[in-house]
């Protein structure tokens, strides 16, 4: 039977956040699809301090932000968009269309079609997230978008440079500098200077994953994100610093972000809890990654790696870390997780920035259902049948008909009568059955 060291925030303190953020969402909708651009721009200069005739960056706006950044910072930014162009075409090049004939005369196939506008959403009022810019634009661009705009919001009041670099390099067709619900609202709905897009990805805030689920039915998204997620499992092949480190570097994503420790050494358990009390004495972010570990962070000692490995997909995290003497047995055997990072020498800010994978992936127990973003979600995988002889046309059309009757359909039935009459030449009366 597992213990708990620490445990977190009780579910319906959460459910009460949840309940006021989903009202204040509703409104904000309402009023951005009533009124259009004055609302985005009275929002945006009431969230952001950020007013604007105009939320598009010029191409001038664009080169002044280039002209911020180092060489170096590019050619990072650069590396890291080539891991995840280079991992998505991979993924892209695994999808295949097919036609194939199930049937003499009866040809079935399906094509992977690429939505024709989408919208992605780079979070940055906080951090600049310019990771996010990478994973959105890129692999929509790999699946073939023709039309991707993106949404930022200012970083100091004004558009954050990196941002805007890396959006750019990643091929956005157009880029704003909106940050929130507005922004969202905007890509979904459209405005007088905004047209709508029919996809919705990236991921946010609390306010913008609830925008998201809002929308989501108006148009496509990627999935429903809450906040960031981490789960470290561990056993004492590592020591407390490592676990605190990767723990703590992601609970610095807000204030909501759980963090958990699953393992089977009570010692490793205390030796976390320790490191992570010191490093929150010098972390620059201890200020927010304090708040998340003492709300929301857990130590669990379990008795077994079986054991761990129930309790994770239970869980069902967005991030699982496995640091343990044979990983690959964790992910033969773990089934609901975000992504998997195996061993101690990866890590999710890897995952996070550069390796190559996506970083947008499912939170709140949607890994039990659904991957992360990936080229995949960009696509309608669309079917299509052709039957080319008379005979196939009869031979399916006797046995449809039947099953329409069975189901009471007689204008379906008829459908499939009259190719039995043309093509099967019987006499096969209106809507009856063939013999």
């Amino acid at each position: 039977m597992a213990m708990w060291l620490k445990r977190g925030a009780e579910v319906e303190a959460v459910k009460s956040s949840d309940r006021a953020v989903r009202e204040s969402v509703e409104q904000i909708l309402a009023d951005i699809e009533a009124r259009g651009d004055a609302a985005v721009r009275e929002l945006s200069y009431k969230f952001d301090q950020l007013d604007r005739g105009d939320f598009r960056l010029s191409e001038e706006e664009i080169a002044a932000c280039y002209a911020q950044l180092s060489e170096r910072d590019i050619d990072d930014i650069h590396f890291a968009q080539q891991q995840v162009r280079n991992f998505a075409q991979h993924q892209r090049d695994s999808l295949q269309d097919i036609e194939v004939e199930t049937l003499p005369g009866v040809i079935l196939g399906h094509k992977n079609i690429p939505v024709s506008a989408a919208g992605c959403y780079v979070p940055g009022g906080k951090y600049p997230l310019l990771a996010s810019a990478h994973m959105s634009i890129i692999t929509a661009k790999v699946a073939g978008v023709p039309r991707i705009i993106t949404c930022a919001p200012p970083f100091k009041g004004k558009p954050a440079p990196a941002i805007v670099v890396a959006q750019h390099m990643a091929g956005a067709d157009e880029i704003y500098c909106l940050g929130g619900i507005q922004a969202i609202a905007a890509m979904a709905i459209g405005t007088e200077s905004i047209a709508p897009v029919d996809m919705l990805v990236g991921p946010g805030n609390a306010f913008v994953a609830e925008a998201k689920r809002q929308l989501f039915g108006r148009v496509g998204i990627d999935l429903f994100a809450g906040p960031t997620e981490t789960l470290v499992i561990a056993d004492d092949s590592v020591d407390g610093e490592i676990c605190a480190t990767d723990l703590l570097g992601q609970a610095e994503h807000g204030p909501d972000s759980p963090a958990i420790l699953l393992t089977t050494s009570e010692a490793l358990a205390r030796s976390t809890l320790q490191e992570i009390d010191r490093l929150l004495q010098i972390l620059p972010t201890a200020a927010i990654a304090s708040q998340s570990w003492a709300k929301f962070g857990e130590v669990i000692v379990a008795e077994s790696d079986e054991e761990m490995v129930a309790i994770a997909n239970q869980l069902a995290f967005e991030h699982v870390q496995v640091m343990t003497q044979n990983p690959d047995w964790f992910l033969a055997n773990l089934q609901n997780f975000g992504a998997l990072f195996l061993g101690p020498r990866t890590n999710v800010a890897f995952g996070d920035k550069a390796i190559g994978t996506n970083h947008t992936l499912p939170t709140r127990k949607a890994a039990r259902y659904t991957g992360g973003l990936w080229v995949g979600k960009f696509l309608k995988t669309c079917t299509y049948q052709k039957v080319t002889t008379d005979e196939a046309s009869a031979r399916i059309g006797e046995v449809c008909s039947r099953l329409c009757a069975l189901e009471g359909f007689s204008g379906h039935g008829e459908q499939a009568n009259m190719r039995v009459r043309r093509y099967g030449h019987r006499d096969v009366p209106y809507a009856g059955i063939p013999e």
